[in-house]
């Protein structure tokens, strides 16, 4: 109709254009990290960490919090869950946009032949998170805001191909199905 051609005028008129995702990479050298049991969800005394140690220490690399518990430290005293290990260096691989769901499902399959390699990693793992003030969460229901926005899945995937699936909505959001 007259308004969709308008809309369509207007978008070219001004040059709008889909924004291409930006990829960072970095390499994280002397990490501090958990020692994970694919079959060890609870995790087990002196031999894995849990699911949840997993999860809080991935926020902490993330968000590149120190690792060290320095008493001196004002923003955190985290410290990496027991048992740990440390990893000479590990990639990081941030992307940041728009990213249909059949992108993430390829980036995770493109992710999964890097087991076919010879190469030294036991897990890696892909966190997905949308905007905190998006405006829709999981199932039909709108996302409530109220504190921190959460709104995320966490893929740990090991050399096995067994995998984790971890999941974080806000308080008064739907749990995905």
């Amino acid at each position: 109709g007259a308004e969709e051609s308008t809309l369509m005028s207007y978008f070219s008129k001004n040059q709008i254009q889909a924004l291409k995702p930006k990829i960072t990479f970095s390499t994280l050298r002397d990490l501090q990290c958990p020692v994970l049991q694919s079959n060890e969800l609870q995790g087990k005394p002196e031999e894995s960490c849990s699911t949840e140690e997993l999860f809080e220490w991935l926020g902490a690399v993330l968000n590149q919090v120190s690792l060290d518990n320095k008493s001196s430290s004002f923003l955190s005293t985290y410290s990496c869950p027991e048992p740990n290990t440390v990893l000479e260096k590990a990639f990081l691989c941030t992307i940041t946009g728009f990213i249909i769901p059949e992108k993430i499902i390829q980036i995770l399959e493109q992710l999964c032949c890097y087991f076919e390699e010879p190469k030294l990693a036991y897990w890696l793992t892909l966190t997905v998170h949308g905007f905190a003030d998006s405006p829709v969460s999981w199932r039909e229901s709108e996302h409530g805001f109220h504190k921190g926005g959460e709104n995320l899945y966490n893929f740990v995937i090991f050399r096995s191909l067994d995998y984790w699936l971890q999941l974080a909505v806000g308080t008064h959001d739907d749990c995905p199905p």
